[in-house]
């Protein structure tokens, strides 16, 4: 159901409407925890370290998928505010025309280059057949990742953040049964996991699609609308290309530190693999959480609401710190059994390594959110420079630290350490450039028409 989000009382909005989506993001993870967790319990520890090495370059082609997903949903929801529903149905498809074309450029590499990123990170001859075999499959599956990020795009643009919960709940629950019986019940090994959520994602791609389509065919337009503009797609593409630049920027430099791991041997891949896992589905909640905030931002935005956007940022941040103080506890207290639960019979070294990440990182995550939510109102109100800058801050200061630390004698566990580090400077510099964002001028602007209007009453009284 479509909602408004530029009404009612910002905490209660955002409560409400980012709930779901916290929800959505626990199942989406779901998929790639399902994948690990058979990886480890029913093949061996071989198959958890592909699955992670190859879950690092999918990232990759996430990240063009986030972007599309952004793009799409932030000029949407500006749309949408502003009750402009004809320009709003053509950013829809204007979007959905683009993410085909970008898909099928991203395949085409896909299918041509992942041997020469496996090769790259330098993949240990002991996972290389498993990480390709997993990575071709994956690769084929590209069409509905993009379509099923689009679906959710349009649905949280337009105020429904229920639709995309639904769906993801489905299809998780389904993809861990169909890992299970692939891997355990037809012996497929790691192509088993990969063909199970090649499956669910494309029936829940078909199915999100279909519902989006009949929504906004219930949008009644006074006037018709264009199947594609050339001005909204650049509207999109300067929402897109920061966000895609943001997410592949961060994978890359992720698969820059997994070949530093991966030159500390398999033990240390199939530890980091399980641990990071963890580390994403927090990371990736509070960014999707950000993404609501994002929609807040730009729907009150569009309807020249300025004043509601900070209170979002504050009702939002209280939210997600809400929502990270039983996480981090959870992974400092019972990180061990967290890092097990990935693994039948882990090595010494794969366990020390992927409880020693948690460790380091967890405390971390309430500074995390100060970024993520800073961000979420950045990108909403279109203000990308000011996000890039903080985010390339974060990624540059993560890989040079993580390779100038682990040549120390900290090892791996200086790559550990990059994490917070880059989190903590960047954090800094996106909350400054929110609180320097136009809504402060704004603020200041209706406080002096107050006082210039005070002031006339005042001097007219006898």
């Amino acid at each position: 159901m479509n909602k408004d989000l530029t009404v009612g009382k910002p905490e209660m909005v955002l409560r409400s409407f980012c709930l779901p989506l916290f929800g959505s993001i626990l199942f989406q993870q779901l998929y790639n925890i399902a994948d690990s967790f058979v990886a480890g319990k029913f093949i061996n520890e071989d198959a958890l370290a592909a699955v992670g090495n190859s879950y690092e370059i999918t990232l990759i082609f996430l990240a063009f998928a986030f972007g599309c997903n952004i793009g799409c949903s932030v000029i949407t929801s500006m749309y949408f505010g502003a009750k402009n529903y004809a320009k709003m149905k053509t950013a829809v498809f204007t979007s959905l025309i683009g993410s085909a074309v970008l898909c099928a450029v991203l395949m085409a590499f896909g299918i041509g280059f992942c041997d020469d990123l496996l090769r790259l990170i330098r993949t240990p001859s002991n996972v290389f057949a498993d990480s390709k075999l997993y990575l071709d499959i994956y690769v084929w599956g590209l069409p509905f990742v993009f379509f099923y990020n689009i679906a959710n795009g349009i649905f949280t643009a337009l105020g429904d953040s229920k639709t995309p919960f639904y769906f993801l709940a489905v299809s998780s629950v389904s993809n861990i049964g169909m890992d299970i019986l692939f891997v355990a019940g037809f012996h497929m090994g790691v192509a088993g996991v990969a063909w199970a959520t090649f499956l669910c994602q494309g029936v829940s791609c078909v199915l999100a699609m279909l519902v989006v389509l009949l929504r906004l065919r219930g949008v009644r337009t006074e006037k018709k609308y264009a199947i594609f503009s050339w001005k909204i797609c650049g509207d999109i593409a300067k929402i897109a290309i920061p966000s895609t630049l943001q997410q592949s920027f961060i994978s890359v430099g992720n698969i820059v530190i997994q070949g530093m791991i991966n030159g500390f041997g398999s033990g240390v891949m199939a530890g980091y693999a399980a641990s990071v896992k963890l580390n994403n589905l927090v990371i990736t909640s509070f960014t999707t959480l950000g993404n609501g905030i994002s929609n807040y931002a730009a729907q009150n935005m569009g309807a020249g609401k300025m004043e509601r956007i900070p209170a979002g940022f504050k009702a939002g941040l209280k939210l997600v710190w809400t929502i990270a103080v039983p996480i981090v506890a959870l992974y400092l207290i019972f990180g061990k059994y967290l890092v097990w639960f990935f693994m039948d019979e882990p090595s010494e070294m794969a366990m020390s390594s992927g409880l020693m990440f948690l460790r380091i990182v967890a405390p971390f995550y309430f500074v995390a959110a100060v970024k993520l939510t800073a961000d979420g109102v950045l990108r909403g109100t279109s203000m990308m420079g000011k996000f890039m800058i903080a985010t390339f801050t974060d990624l540059i200061l993560r890989v040079v630290l993580a390779y100038i630390l682990s040549g120390t004698g900290l090892a791996s566990t200086g790559i550990w350490c990059a994490w917070p580090i880059g989190w903590t400077v960047s954090t800094v510099l996106s909350l400054l450039f929110y609180l320097n964002g136009p809504w402060k001028v704004h603020k200041e602007q209706n406080e002096k028409e107050e006082h210039q209007y005070a002031g006339y009453h005042h001097c007219r009284r006898p």
